[in-house]
């Protein structure tokens, strides 16, 4: 079974986690209606519900494989959930945000890209060059980026039983 997913962050093309769309198929870019507040998490952002700001991002066409990776990096459902959207691709996953958002900074103009290629933005330059601890933690559990190699067993079970459903 195939899904879409809207990506705003660190999974855009050429950002840090981007390998985990690996056999994805990039539909094109997206920006989602001005219903969402997106937030600076530190190295991350997180998209909540509510609020004025469309998000840019990118769509992508994935398998259920794809999706349980982007289940494992967000801990969906706890860190995260996940939101139906409509794009121009059809209903599409978005990955929105549900911890705590007080003292967190807004990204008034919802694109995560841009605040991070700043070229003369400290803030930009601190984000580049900040190792994002989810992300080595899910690396490190997904046995990708770590030097050990491998999936783990729980995650390499799900990916089974995923295929196995197609």
């Amino acid at each position: 079974m195939h899904h879409r997913v809207f990506v705003y962050g660190t999974l855009l093309s050429g950002e840090v986690n981007h390998h985990l769309l690996a056999g994805a198929q990039c539909l094109g870019p997206h920006r989602t209606a001005p219903t969402f507040t997106l937030y600076r998490l530190g190295t991350y952002p997180g998209l909540v519900r509510g609020g004025v700001t469309a998000v840019a991002g990118e769509v992508y066409r994935i398998d259920g494989a794809v999706l349980l990776r982007l289940d494992a990096l967000e801990e969906y459902p706890r860190l995260y959930g996940r939101l139906l959207i409509p794009s121009p691709y059809g209903g599409t996953w978005v990955y929105h945000y549900r911890g705590p958002i007080a003292g967190k900074t807004v990204i008034p103009t919802g694109d995560w890209r841009g605040l991070t290629r700043d070229p003369v933005s400290v803030q930009a330059g601190a984000i580049r060059n900040t190792r994002n601890a989810k992300t080595q933690a899910v690396r490190q559990a997904l046995g990708t980026g770590s030097g050990q190699g491998g999936t783990p067993p729980v995650v390499r079970k799900e990916i089974l039983a995923a295929n196995e459903r197609k």
